[in-house]
C-alpha cells in the first residue's frame, strides 16, 4: 500500500519516511495537496562471490577464438565503420 505525505511531513520526518523507504514502503509526496513526487525503495545490488564465478568459468564450454573470429566476421559488416 502507498502512503501519501506532504511535504512539510517529509521535511520533519526524513529519517523515519527514509527507514520506511528502506523497509519497502512506497510514498508520494504532496505539495499542497497535489502529488508532485514518488520515494520508493530501490533493489540493493546482488553480487556474486569470486568464487563463483571462477568456478563458474572452469565448467564452461571453452572458445576456441579462431571459430569465433570466424563466425563474427560472418555475421558483422566490416565496412560499417568507414
Amino acid at each position: 500500500m502507498t502512503r501519501i505525505i506532504s511535504q512539510r511531513e517529509l521535511r520533519n520526518q526524513s529519517a523515519a519516511i527514509l527507514r520506511e523507504a528502506q523497509a519497502g514502503q512506497t510514498i508520494i509526496i504532496t505539495r499542497n495537496g497535489v502529488p508532485v513526487a514518488e520515494l520508493r525503495p530501490i533493489q540493493p545490488r546482488r553480487f556474486a562471490p569470486r568464487a563463483v564465478i571462477a568456478e563458474a568459468a572452469v565448467r564452461a564450454p571453452r572458445v576456441d577464438a579462431t571459430r569465433f573470429r570466424a563466425d563474427l566476421d560472418a555475421v558483422v559488416d566490416q565496412s560499417a565503420g568507414d
